[in-house]
């Protein structure tokens, strides 16, 4: 996303609707000089002034609070100005309206982070924070946003570039004295280094994939045979009635979509129609659709009615790789004590979502499926390119390992280089065009 950082810029930061205070913030070389045709009034740096907002012809549209931020020491970069006044929708477009007259172009989304970027007072895993912590919907995810923002991440990362980056240049400069006597590449050094580097890499990765479940949460799909208590277990994990629930089979037809959490961990509960064959249009419609998220989830739990466990039916019809629990409901009735048992071919729990029976084991396997403990103090937010990077980053490591064993120096020194680059691309220290044009267009106008 390529736009011209010698426009000045301007966009309603506060959210839309009305509201007690409204902000309009300006960035850009001309801010200072908007600002003073608006107010009639020179200002000094973070200092408060009160003032009013006047149209072309000196009439007041509004009066309120005006802050200058001077570049560099702003959050974009940039001269910045920002004008709090009242918060109705059409006194803010009024006051905008009018600073758009004076040669102010609108800003694009998250044009003013992107500016932060391309300014040097983020770095992209900083940047992507900065929504992220907009958009978070749980304590957890608001602090480990905060450490992403803060840089926690992004250290990390910069470590492990550093030390690819050194053992590049050692590497190279054992290629271009290969005429020496000495083996630089056969001392243990290098490949002692690549062993610690990909497991940092892989530390960083375990802790990167709890920060992705903070900011996306998991998706579980209740699936089963009608009546094994799909709809009761999805209005006990929302803690209320969100599914009508009925002795009669196929009471659900259509999808159920809950966002629930559990100590803290976001997870997106879907209850689908009982799986079975069916002549009722309605009926084979939902069961489509069942179909449709089970391929799509991350976590199956497959409700069996322990008094009538057979499944072969349903499973042949499941698509393979699918990470399934069997959920063995009503114990109560079939006279079992509840449990979980791990095993090869999967796990499975024993317990009654009706009398709440064994339901502490569903929920202490669903933390343990992702690796959630509850823990967030050194968790920091990350996202699915994030993983896909660290995954990345990891195999040309474990390439690079590889090929010193084969004595391959030149192949070596190549998938040393992929890997810096793969990680460079977290913090965007490395990226593309295409990439920041993706990221920063999922941001709200005024960020």
């Amino acid at each position: 996303m390529q736009q011209n950082t010698q426009d000045t810029i301007a966009a309603i930061a506060t959210p839309s609707g009305n509201g007690g205070v409204g902000i309009i913030r300006i960035s850009g070389p001309s801010a200072i000089d908007c600002a003073k045709q608006i107010t009639n009034h020179s200002f000094l740096p973070r200092q408060a002034l009160f003032t009013s907002f006047r149209d072309e012809d000196n009439s007041v549209i509004d009066s309120g609070i005006l802050l200058f931020f001077p570049n560099p020491s702003s959050y974009t970069g940039e001269d910045t100005i920002e004008l709090q006044g009242h918060g109705g929708a059409v006194v803010l477009d009024m006051v905008l309206k009018r600073v758009l007259s004076l040669g102010v172009r609108l800003a694009n989304p998250g044009e003013f982070t992107e500016r932060a970027f391309l300014n040097n007072k983020l770095d992209l895993a900083q940047a992507e924070a900065v929504a992220d912590l907009i958009e978070s919907s749980t304590e957890q995810s608001v602090r480990s946003a905060q450490k992403s923002m803060q840089g926690v991440f992004s250290e990390q990362i910069n470590e492990c570039v550093d030390e690819l980056t050194e053992l590049r240049i050692y590497v190279e400069a054992a290629i271009d004295f290969v005429d020496e006597e000495i083996d630089f590449l056969s001392d243990g050094v290098v490949e002692n280094k690549i062993i610690k580097i990909s497991e940092k890499i892989r530390q960083i990765q375990s802790t990167a994939k709890q920060g992705r479940l903070l900011r996306d949460g998991m998706t579980v799909v209740l699936a089963g045979k009608p009546n094994a208590g799909k709809s009761s277990l999805l209005n006990y994990l929302a803690g209320h009635e969100a599914a009508i629930v009925t002795d009669i089979a196929g009471t659900t037809r259509d999808i159920l979509k809950e966002r629930i959490q559990i100590d803290g961990m976001p997870l997106h509960i879907i209850d689908t129609a009982g799986l079975r064959e069916s002549e009722n249009v309605v009926e084979k419609e939902g069961i489509r659709r069942a179909h449709e998220e089970i391929r799509q989830a991350d976590k199956i739990l497959l409700l069996i009615d322990s008094t009538d466990p057979e499944i072969s039916s349903i499973l042949s019809t499941l698509p393979s790789g699918l990470d399934i629990t069997k959920i063995y409901n009503k114990i109560d009735l079939a006279g079992i004590e509840p449990e979980i048992i791990e095993s090869e071919h999967g796990s499975q729990i024993y317990l009654s979502v009706k009398k709440g029976i064994g339901m502490d084991l569903l929920t202490n396997h669903l933390k343990q499926t992702v690796g959630f403990n509850g823990e967030t103090d050194d968790v920091f937010i990350a996202r699915r390119r994030h993983i896909e990077a660290l995954s990345q980053g990891h195999h040309f490591v474990e390439c690079a390992l590889l090929q010193l064993q084969n004595q391959s120096a030149e192949l070596v020194a190549e998938d040393l280089r992929q890997a810096q680059n793969s990680l460079a691309e977290i913090t965007g220290t490395f990226s593309s065009d295409d990439l920041l044009g993706k990221i920063f267009s999922s941001f709200c106008i005024g960020k």
